[in-house]
């Protein structure tokens, strides 16, 4: 998290992401609020939404909230809530996301069942999980990826880290 500060404190002046539209489906936690405070910070415009319906720690999302960012997701979704605060995440009517930061590949996968549009202004997708990982190579496979792909998962710093301690 201090690098993203960091980061946030050498860069925000510059807005180097003015421009991104960013669609996250992560866990809400205060690590990830950082992370989405660093974007917004940078420039980019971002709505949310939890890849796990357990994990979301409400009050960060509340937090986030109120900082303007659109959060969509609680503890204890349904299955049901979890597709749907997916869905409300991703249908905005007046904005579109260029970019997917995702956590388990069902934000791709929702965005390429009902909103393939989508991937004509989608600059790529950010993946950070095994699962979503396999699930784009899937797709590659069968010839459906029509966007750049970033495997976070594999990163060395992922591995060092993330995969480590978390």
């Amino acid at each position: 998290m201090s690098a993203l500060i960091s980061l946030r404190k050498r860069a925000q002046a510059e807005k180097p992401l003015a421009g991104a539209k960013i669609v996250g489906c992560t866990h809400i936690t205060a690590q990830t609020a950082v992370l989405i405070e660093t974007l917004v910070a940078l420039g980019a415009q971002c709505r949310w939404t939890a890849c796990n319906i357990y994990s979301t720690q409400n009050e960060v999302a509340a937090a986030l909230a109120e900082t303007g960012v659109p959060v969509f997701a609680w503890k204890g979704e349904s299955e049901d809530d979890f597709w749907w605060c997916i869905d409300r995440c991703v249908n905005k009517e007046g904005w579109q996301a260029n970019m997917i930061l995702d956590d388990g590949g069902d934000l791709t996968h929702w965005v390429y069942k009902k909103y393939p549009s989508v991937f004509k202004k989608a600059q790529g997708i950010v993946e950070e999980s095994v699962t979503g990982v396999h699930r784009l190579y899937q797709l590659s496979k069968a010839g459906k990826l029509c966007v750049p792909a970033m495997n976070v998962n594999d990163s060395v710093t992922k591995q060092k880290f993330d995969n480590l301690y978390c």
